[in-house]
C-alpha cells in the first residue's frame, strides 16, 4: 500500500475526514479514495478528533499488534499446541480450536490476563488456525414442521475426556425441529437397557412424538 503522504496533502485528508464526520460521504467510499483499510481509516479519524489542529498524515502510523510479555506468549503457544494434539487425535471428537477456553485458562491457571483477539492473532501467526468448514446437509436429516413432531435417538463412541484414557458411549435424544437435546448420558458400556431408560426418561418428561427415529444401527 502506497504511503498516504505521497498521494495526498494534510489539507486534502482533513477535508475528506470532515466530510465523513459530517456524514456527507460514506466510509467505504473514502477508503477507496485513500487506498486504505478499515483499521487505518479509523486510526486517521481518531487522530484527527484527538488533535484536529496538529493533525498530520506524516505522523499517523498504522496500528501495531499489541505486544505482550514473552511469558504470556509462550503459554498461549503451549496451550494451542495441546489443542492441536487433541484435534489431530482421531479418537477425540474435537475439530476446531477453542480460543475462548485458552483465554480463560490463562486467566485461571496462569493468572495472566489476555484478550481473545490476542489469542486468535497468535494462533493465526503460528499455524494454529483452521478455517470454518462448510456445513453439509446430513444424509439422515429429517425435516419436520414443529417441535415435538419427531425425536432422533443416537449413540456415539468417542474419547470424550482425553485424560480419562478410555472411550465412553454418549446416548442422546434430540428434537428434530428445534435441535434441542432432550436427553444425554455418558456410559461405559452400551446396552439395550440403557437405551430403554433413555426412551422412558425422554417420553415421561417431554411426551410421546409421532415417530421416534433411531439413528444408530442397533
Amino acid at each position: 500500500m502506497e504511503q498516504l503522504h505521497k498521494k495526498f496533502t494534510d489539507e486534502q485528508v482533513i477535508e475528506l475526514l470532515r466530510k465523513y464526520l459530517r456524514k456527507e460521504v460514506g466510509r467505504k467510499y473514502l477508503q477507496e479514495i485513500l487506498g486504505i483499510n478499515k483499521t487505518r481509516f479509523f486510526a486517521l479519524v481518531k487522530a484527527y478528533r484527538d488533535t484536529p489542529n496538529q493533525f498530520s498524515i506524516q505522523y499517523v502510523r498504522k496500528v501495531k499488534t499489541r505486544e505482550i510479555p514473552k511469558e504470556i506468549e509462550n503459554n498461549i503457544l503451549k496451550e494451542l499446541s495441546i489443542e492441536k494434539k487433541l484435534i489431530e487425535d482421531k479418537h477425540v471428537p474435537i475439530r476446531c480450536y477453542n480460543y475462548s477456553y485458552i483465554r480463560d485458562r490463562l486467566g485461571k491457571d496462569y493468572k495472566q490476563k489476555v484478550s481473545l483477539s490476542t489469542v486468535i492473532d497468535r494462533a493465526k501467526k503460528n499455524d494454529f488456525y483452521l478455517k470454518k468448514r462448510k456445513r453439509t446437509i446430513h444424509d439422515r436429516e429429517v425435516l419436520t414442521n414443529y417441535a415435538g413432531e419427531l425425536i432422533q435417538h443416537d449413540s456415539s463412541h468417542h474419547l470424550w475426556a482425553p485424560n480419562a484414557g478410555e472411550k465412553w458411549y454418549l446416548i442422546t435424544s434430540l428434537d428434530d425441529f428445534s435441535r434441542y437435546i432432550l436427553y444425554a448420558q455418558l456410559i461405559r458400556k452400551e446396552t439395550s437397557w440403557a437405551h430403554i431408560l433413555a426412551l422412558q426418561t425422554t417420553i415421561l418428561k417431554y411426551g410421546l412424538p409421532f415417530p421416534y427415529y433411531k439413528v444408530f444401527p442397533y
